[in-house]
């Protein structure tokens, strides 16, 4: 592998800090934030400072930890009360991501454990276990990712061309990615994949993230527009497309970042298989459909001025800014979990991947 991607760290918690890798910052500089109390935490997860469903769960696991290592409570339910304060305005940061709300509900149940079995209240040791449980979920992401990608490599052969859309790698998770984690281990096997990676306007994460990351580890990879995935794959140049997701509904539908759909339509349209990396904490059984998933609006200066000395568009331009659309389900050639691989009718293999059936289903 080339220069040691797969060491970088995201998102990190240090004696009542937390730390991050500033995603904003990069392909130009590596530079990692300081947070220090609930609020930069809550900002640096708009703002895309951290982000990736699964970092941005990690990351609301360890902002609960910073909004509470101050607390002086002294009896559990202000404890729990201050808790419950800090979870709802970190759930408010983006609603999208169902990663961020299955952290913070997983991080409620913990300290409702240990505070219903402790026989008396102690302060440290309710902040103790909500930081045990935070690491839990980071290292968890960790194996979830690898396992995801030796999953998505039983559907690969080595050098194939691939398409992603976004950014799904490392910087999005603990280690590893969902969609790049079977490129990074087949990197590591001489599989000699060639990836062409979108930009994915407006926010580039496609550009400056997944194209950095890849080059970085040594991979074939090439940067395209996202109005030009359509004539790479009539020239033939594409075998499969990887992407990851942010939720996943009971009928098989996905919630990406912009642009997914219209992928996975062009890619039905050419006979190319269409794969949706998921782990099990993106699949929301309670959403029926891609119907219900609440869908981010964004500020339009990200498309008219974000990336601009000047204004790109004429001052008052109306604008429309959705960070995801769906795909439905009749797009999606597998959905690739750590637990197995699910198929058409999903209604009814995501069910037994939930239930913890594994293998190909």
């Amino acid at each position: 592998m080339g220069d040691n991607i797969l060491d970088i760290t995201p998102v990190k918690y240090i004696d009542g800090r937390m730390i991050i890798l500033d995603q904003t910052k990069l392909p130009c500089e590596t530079s990692y934030l300081v947070l220090e109390n609930a609020e930069q935490v809550w900002d640096a997860i708009h703002k895309l400072r951290v982000r990736g469903a699964p970092a941005i769960g990690i990351a609301a696991a360890y902002g609960v930890c910073v909004g509470m290592a101050g607390s002086a409570a002294s009896t559990f339910a202000d404890f729990l009360d201050e808790f419950r304060r800090a979870k709802a305005y970190l759930s408010t940061a983006r609603p999208t991501a169902v990663n961020l709300f299955w952290a913070l509900d997983r991080m409620e149940k913990r300290l409702l454990s240990v505070g219903i079995s402790d026989g008396g209240f102690s302060a440290d040791a309710m902040k103790t276990a909500l930081l045990e449980e935070a690491e839990a979920i980071r290292l968890e992401d960790e194996q979830v990712c690898r396992r995801i990608g030796e999953n998505a490599l039983t559907l690969l052969r080595p050098g194939m061309g691939i398409l992603t859309h976004c950014n799904a790698g490392t910087i999005a998770t603990a280690k590893y990615g969902t969609a790049l984690s079977a490129i990074y281990l087949g990197q590591e096997r001489g599989y000699a994949f060639k990836v062409f990676a979108d930009e994915t306007r407006p926010l580039l994460q496609g550009a400056r993230l997944t194209a950095w990351e890849l080059q970085q580890a040594g991979v074939d990879v090439t940067l395209i527009c996202d109005n030009m995935a359509s004539i790479v794959m009539k020239n033939g140049w594409i075998d499969a497309v990887v992407v990851g997701c942010d939720r996943v509904a009971a009928n098989g539908d996905t919630a990406n970042k912009i642009g997914t759909s219209g992928v996975a339509i062009l890619a039905r349209a050419y006979g190319i298989p269409f794969y949706v990396h998921a782990p099990v904490s993106t699949i929301d059984m309670s959403t029926a459909t891609g119907a219900d998933i609440h869908i981010e609006l964004r500020d339009g200066a990200e498309i008219s001025d974000m990336w601009y000395e000047k204004s790109m568009a004429p001052s008052g331009i109306k604008t429309y800014n959705p960070a995801f659309d769906v795909t439905d389900a009749e797009y999606i050639t597998a959905i690739i979990t750590e637990r197995g691989i699910a198929r058409p009718p999903y209604s009814i293999s995501l069910a037994a991947i939930m239930e913890g059936a594994a293998d190909d289903i």
